[in-house]
């Protein structure tokens, strides 16, 4: 069977490939090259050897994002909850002789909660404003990230910044309708159609949810994608305060943390 007949029979595709053999599974893509245009801008930002790095591909769809990094020595868990994709990024990683490198998993991020697992980076592209619970998926992150993070979301138009307070009195809550706020718009219906697009975050929205899961951004190399790197100065909410609520909401024992929660 030939590979234009298999990338038929897999349809419909979501990310272009570029095989090997110079077929493309989606080159008639309503957005474009997609998403190699957006890996060019991105490229450059990250390691170029990921020799010995283990590296968490999540929403992988197709698995472009996972073949880029293993095919820079990377060992890949890809994971989508619809099988489908998966099915696709199998294939292609066999395409590619890369399917040794990389495991791909039916997984919602939330069941990351109940992995031992740890990775050097995370790549989180095109998932955080699809969730309903997005903070908790990105405290469940906090705890397996070990280097660095790529964060993509459907944001709020502007790239406004503020230094934000450490305290806002309570008859001054004023600044929090000034636009650099940091804050998140919720979507009750659809967004370009699409029934799961649940929230877009602002610039310094996403700069300081990531910051409170002790992740400093340290390049924006493309229209709302951030790099953010582990900064060991900034403390994770679920240290300082809120573990025992991560706990609970992972289905894991939290009782005893609440203790050290109330004595404080």
């Amino acid at each position: 069977m030939s590979t234009q007949t298999e990338v038929k029979e897999l349809e419909p595709w979501f990310h272009n490939i570029h095989l090997p053999d110079g077929t493309q599974t989606a080159p008639n893509h309503f957005l474009g090259d997609f998403p190699g245009f957006k890996w060019e801008k991105i490229r450059e930002s990250i390691p170029q050897d990921l020799e010995g790095w283990k590296v968490l591909d999540i929403g992988c769809n197709a698995g472009f994002y996972s073949l880029e990094l293993a095919k820079r020595g990377a060992d890949v868990l890809a994971i989508d909850l619809d099988e489908h994709y998966l099915k696709q990024a199998k294939w292609a990683a066999k395409k590619f002789g890369l399917d040794d490198k990389i495991r791909f998993k039916q997984m919602q991020v939330y069941d990351l909660a109940h992995s031992e697992e740890k990775f050097d980076l995370i790549w989180f592209m095109g998932v955080f404003y699809h969730l309903r619970y997005p903070m908790l998926a990105l405290d469940i992150l906090s705890q397996k990230v070990k280097k660095m993070m790529v964060f993509q979301t459907l944001s709020l138009p502007g790239q406004e910044e503020m230094q934000v307070p450490e305290d806002v009195e309570f008859h001054k809550r004023e600044i929090m309708k000034e636009d650099a706020w940091p804050k998140m718009a919720f979507i009750e219906h659809k967004l370009a159609g699409d029934p799961t697009n649940w929230w877009a975050p602002n610039h310094q929205g996403i700069i300081s949810m990531l910051q409170s899961c002790g992740l400093k951004v340290t390049a924006m190399p493309e229209d709302e994608t951030y790099v953010a790197k582990k900064d060991a100065s900034l403390h994770s909410s679920l240290d300082t305060w809120n573990y025992s609520e991560y706990l609970s909401a992972v289905g894991k024992d939290w009782k005893e943390e609440v203790d050290k929660k109330t004595r404080k």
